[in-house]
């Protein structure tokens, strides 16, 4: 009896030592406290707008999404049925079938690509149709901008000749000649912009390869800097959340329109976090594709395509481990993040899942401590389904992000609802998903910014409080978006610099 209980004793100290033992070797030995480089290498206009100013045309980046009205019949050009047939001048007001999405193949001339996918070219009978899923040289069209007024424009088609609403059941592409810039002419259109993107893709495409070269290598050597570690490190900051795009493991010669430089810019963050004691995590932002069609996913015209194919899937895995393999021995390495906000419905849960299995196997393979991160999907998603896959794994995290915007729910909110949101709700939210048997949690974006009009300093300050001290639960830590914006409290460098957020 006296050796079975000695037995059992041993038993259960060995399993208390080993449970101990591997809740050290989940738990990393301090929270981070980080901040994203959002902006820098992967392009959000919205972030730093004057690197746009030199694009020509603009207003007109690939995937703006544009209505066309005729000065003349006073009604908009239409997609009959969205696609797949032909183009008609008969809606007195716009919606889905009268706007079509601008696919840029040189500063002047455009494809026009429709509600269903098609895109608009010269048919039989010089009809307008729109019935190619493929554009081609009879699918480009010049857009010609009245000097004195650009919001009217011509629409030169492939064969010289312009683009006109005959009737309103008629549009052709056979005006011969100088259409004038008259009420009276078929040939003369109202631009209406819809929607625009600005990233990535738009401003490589926008300048063309040898100009954006040259801007975007400007902008990553000029935009983060080593000072910028520094002063994080003197500031409370521990880490780093650097968005990546998929590209980057083709560098130096990623496919077109992007450029190559983005991979010399983060080996030289590697470099500045060590010497300066901050740790990295790496963040897939934007996946082969998009995986939320957002220009913070790099999306050509607002389309969501990834996890449609293996094909993306499988890239998606060989830029993770890409990644992993060349920074799996650098100090700085804390994590890596296998991909930003998919979006819900249109990512499945079943296709996310199969990628984030594969994906924390790319980086097992390389490294066995790094922590993988996997980002809850946007939308109607359940925020533990990640659970039954990260609960099996090693050193898993989950990633959520809160912002008090984006939802008509803050649009009345006073300054202390919007904080009793975040000392109620948001920490209901954090407590239901943050389990100790469970994967990490990480709040991998927030921001001290709202909808409120007018707010003091003083009113700010307590909202930064509150999601600091909220946030600071998280069982692996959070991320401000981001360190340097030119909307002042998205700028988590100019909040410290002014007072707003002490850390």
């Amino acid at each position: 009896m006296a050796i079975s209980n000695f037995a059992n004793r041993c038993f259960g100290l060995t399993l208390c030592l080993l449970l101990v033992y591997v809740g050290a070797r989940e738990t990393p030995n301090f929270k981070f406290r980080a901040v994203n480089l959002g902006g820098w290498l992967v392009t959000e206009g919205w972030i730093k707008p004057s690197l746009f100013d030199g694009v020509p045309n603009k207003d007109l980046l690939f995937g703006t999404q544009v209505q066309f009205k005729s000065v003349k019949l006073g009604t908009y050009l239409c997609a009959e049925g969205g696609g797949g047939s032909i183009i008609v001048a008969n809606r007195t007001s716009a919606s889905g079938w009268e706007s079509f999405k601008l696919w840029r193949t040189t500063n002047v001339k455009y494809q026009f690509k429709v509600f269903n996918g098609q895109f608009i070219g010269q048919g039989v009978g010089l009809d307008a149709v729109a019935v190619a899923n493929t554009p081609g040289s009879t699918e480009t069209f010049e857009i010609i901008r009245n000097t004195q007024d650009n919001k009217r424009v011509q629409i030169k088609g492939p064969n010289g000749m312009f683009l006109q609403a005959k009737t309103q059941d008629r549009v052709t592409v056979d005006f011969q000649g100088d259409p004038g810039w008259g009420d009276d002419s078929p040939a003369v259109f109202v631009l209406s912009i819809v929607n625009t993107l600005q990233g990535e893709y738009q401003i490589t495409n926008g300048y063309g390869p040898e100009k954006a070269t040259k801007v975007m290598n400007d902008h990553w050597n000029s935009f983060i800097v080593e000072d910028d570690f520094k002063f994080m490190s003197k500031n409370g900051i521990n880490s780093v959340r650097i968005p990546v795009g998929w590209w980057i493991a083709s560098d130096p010669a990623p496919p077109s329109p992007f450029v190559g430089g983005s991979l010399k810019a983060l080996d030289r963050a590697f470099t500045w976090a060590e010497k300066y004691g901050l740790k990295v995590i790496i963040d897939l932002h934007a996946a082969p594709g998009s995986q939320n069609g957002f220009e913070h996913s790099a999306s050509t015209d607002g389309s969501q395509e990834w996890g449609k194919t293996q094909e993306n899937i499988d890239l998606t895995v060989s830029v993770i481990e890409f990644l992993a393999s060349r920074y799996a021995s650098r100090e700085g390495l804390a994590a890596v993040e296998l991909i930003n906000e998919p979006l819900s419905p249109g990512v499945s849960l079943e296709t996310i899942t199969k990628y984030y299995r594969a994906g924390y196997d790319a980086v097992r393979k390389h490294s066995p401590t790094a922590y993988v991160i996997m980002s809850n999907r946007l939308g109607p998603a359940n925020s533990t389904e990640l659970f039954p896959l990260a609960n099996r794994l090693r050193h898993t995290v989950i990633d959520v992000h809160y912002y008090n915007l984006f939802s008509s729910e803050f649009d009345t909110m006073t300054v202390q609802q919007n904080i009793d949101f975040v000392y109620n709700n948001r920490s209901q939210q954090l407590n239901s998903i943050t389990r100790a048997n469970g994967p990490l949690t990480f709040v991998g974006e927030w921001v001290a910014e709202w909808q409120v009009q007018g707010a003091s300093q003083a009113d700010y300050q307590r909202f930064a409080k509150a999601q600091l001290e909220v946030y600071g639960r998280a069982s692996f830590g959070w991320a401000y978006w981001t360190l340097k914006n030119v909307n002042n409290h998205w700028s988590l460098q100019w909040m410290i610099q002014n007072k707003y957020i002490q850390l």
